[in-house]
């Protein structure tokens, strides 16, 4: 299953400049989701960080991670319900993201316990691994 922006925003409540993710092209409920981050040079961070030489910051590339999670653990429904940290281990970056670069976001479940989740997220530029990290969440309800 795939999903554009469109059908990202009815399952997840983030919106601009917090949305981190384009599109996922590829959804296995229970089991893993790809999604797609194309970095632009216009992104709002690149302003400080860092003037003259922008790089992704580490945290919003784990964002990004988590947010392709979150559509994982809705398995693509328009729940209203709202994805939460609750952890992240093993986080660990390997390559500078960049304007113009586009990320990979491979999440796979690890463990699912009722509204708890713990996933394997893997963040590639082409075929080079930019950052990795195992997060837990947990859906909480909107209200």
């Amino acid at each position: 299953m795939e999903l554009d922006l469109e059908a990202i925003r009815r399952v997840l409540p983030h919106r601009y400049p917090f949305l981190l993710i384009d599109r996922i092209v590829e959804l296995r409920p229970g089991e893993g989701a790809v999604g797609i981050k194309n970095v632009s040079a216009n992104e709002p961070f690149f302003e400080g960080h860092f003037p003259g030489r922008p790089v992704m910051p580490g945290v919003l590339i784990i964002e990004a991670m988590a947010q392709t999670a979150g559509v994982l653990m809705s398995d693509g429904d328009e729940s209203g319900r709202v994805p939460l940290f609750m952890g992240i281990d093993k986080a660990r970056f390997r390559r500078q993201v960049v304007p113009g670069d586009q990320l990979r976001l491979e999440v796979e479940l690890l463990r699912r316990r009722k509204n708890v989740c713990r996933v394997s997220g893997k963040a590639f530029v082409g075929e080079t691994l930019a950052a990795e990290a195992e997060m837990m969440a947990t859906i909480a309800d909107s209200d």
